[in-house]
């Protein structure tokens, strides 16, 4: 009896013992397992972000137009997505309609300079690229008149370098790069090239220009070595193919058509590609003031001529046709103007003008058929320039109204029968005006460049998400403290089976 007391007694003092010693290290475990996630989760968390900022000016050949851009402020600022900020156009008409007085080409930024000023964060200032790209408007000038082209750039470096930011330059874009640039930007935006997806191609329409560019696996760059750019973004090879033609952007072009018309009349034009009813003088200087038609212009030619609308799609086609020259060609095949071109290829994005003009005719949706878009058109440049002008009353500037009908034509003639989309490739075009927020154009594939934020190779990333590391270090921790938990099972204390003491 006393032997069994006194093992039961024994027993008795080992339990709390074993059952103490259970207590403090599942307590640790637990400890531990909270440490190594709360150390996980810290370690990895997303930080509150900074930004780094650029801006780019558009200088185009009708206005300028201000842009600001943003992305992650990270050692490795490849990782980081670029996204427009913020927009401003530039009150007032392209720098190169200022050659005359270019001082005024500097003050007239002076608006949207001081806004960027407010958006970027003061601390960014001195650290921020400022960019100017002029295009078309002034390779025309620079063609015509070097010198005022080389003192409009002093007054805009000069208005420009009175800021507080890291003024880069400014410059003319070939229209190669402007091409280029545009198609770097739609297939940023829309994640085609960290993807290696299939390329979009670009169609830029601006006042004195238009580019096209996509990539084409039916292009032979030795066949015209001009129109070939290469390009090593994300560890993808494009071949691209881009062209600008000149004095082929919608106010250029303009001009031509009319200058075409008044060889046939100069007192007075008849024109299909203007609204019945409408009627204006025009100035023969101001018409013949360009590189594009002024050598077209007539010997003893009057001071103005009367110009009047007869609204017909048909014979406005014929006039736009006027303009190409379908006939010269050296190459396996050509656009117009004896250009080479491979065959079109894949989606397109047409933006700029593009857009504007077919956005206010009603006709960006490309899902309807060509023969339908044309049939549109066509009523619409029959409708009376009285009922035009009331049904945007106060909404679009009469010189503006005027001319869709044309624009609306060029535009039509110049993919159709300039480019070739048919009726079956023309609903591959999509006329954007911008992208995820952005707007599309040349200005973000350039700073993109300058900047170097596109790697020729595609950067390392983790294998995991930071959420899916997080669980995967929780699961691991908690299957370890169950396994050590179960490893300790020969010291649990039997409490089910203790001894009474009787």
């Amino acid at each position: 009896m006393s032997a069994k007391f006194t093992d039961n007694r024994e027993m008795k003092e080992k339990n709390p013992w074993h059952t103490s010693m259970t207590i403090i290290i599942t307590v640790i475990g637990v400890i531990a397992i909270v440490a190594l996630v709360t150390v996980a989760v810290l370690q990895n968390r997303p930080v509150p972000q900074k930004y780094k900022y650029g801006i780019v000016l558009d200088a185009g050949s009708s206005h300028t137009a201000l842009y600001i851009y943003e992305w992650p402020a990270e050692k490795d600022n490849n990782t980081g997505r670029v996204e427009q900020k913020h927009s401003c156009k530039v009150t007032g008409k392209g720098i190169s309609s200022y050659a005359a007085e270019p001082e005024k080409a500097g003050m007239s930024l002076t608006e949207c300079m001081r806004e960027a000023e407010m958006q970027v964060p003061t601390k960014r200032h001195h650290e921020t690229p400022l960019y100017l790209g002029a295009t078309a408007g002034m390779r025309l000038l620079n063609m015509e008149n070097s010198l005022a082209s080389d003192k409009v750039f002093q007054a805009v470096e000069k208005a420009l370098q009175s800021f507080p930011f890291s003024y880069q330059g400014a410059r003319i874009l070939s229209g190669q790069e402007e091409g280029a640039f545009g198609w770097v930007t739609v297939n940023y935006l829309d994640d085609r090239l960290k993807q290696g997806l299939e390329t979009t191609g670009a169609l830029d329409l601006g006042g004195a220009s238009t580019q096209i560019s996509f990539v084409s696996s039916n292009y032979d760059i030795s066949e015209s070595t001009s129109n070939s750019v290469t390009f090593r973004l994300y560890g993808n090879d494009y071949n691209l193919y881009t062209h600008s033609f000149l004095c082929y952007g919608k106010d250029q072009v303009l001009r031509m058509a009319l200058a075409h018309q008044t060889q046939l009349g100069p007192m007075k034009i008849s024109d299909p590609c203007f609204h019945p009813g409408y009627s204006g003088k025009r100035d023969y200087t101001s018409l013949y003031d360009s590189p594009c038609v002024s050598h077209r212009k007539p010997e003893n030619a009057p001071a103005d001529f009367n110009h009047t609308g007869e609204g017909n799609f048909s014979q406005c086609q014929e006039v736009v046709r006027s303009l190409f020259n379908f006939t010269a060609c050296k190459y396996s095949r050509c656009s117009f103007n004896g250009v080479f071109q491979p065959p079109l290829q894949g989606p397109f994005g047409a933006f700029s003008a593009y857009y504007f003009v077919m956005n206010f005719l009603n006709l960006t949706h490309t899902s309807i058929p060509l023969e339908t878009v044309k049939k549109n058109l066509a009523s619409y440049c029959a409708t009376p320039w009285n009922q035009i002008k009331k049904q945007h009353l106060g909404m679009v500037r009469v010189k503006y109204l005027a001319e869709y009908c044309f624009s609306g034509t060029y535009i039509l003639t110049l993919l159709t029968e300039g480019y070739g989309f048919t009726n079956e490739t023309f609903s591959n075009i999509k006329f954007i005006k911008e992208i995820k927020g952005s707007d599309a154009g040349w200005t973000l594939g350039y700073m993109l460049n300058l900047t170097n934020m596109i790697p020729a190779e595609a950067p390392d990333s983790p294998p995991l998400p930071h959420a899916g590391y997080v669980s995967i270090v929780t699961v691991i921790a908690l299957m370890l403290f169950i396994l050590f938990i179960l490893s300790l099972r020969p010291i649990w204390p039997r409490c089910s089976k203790q001894p009474q003491i009787v």
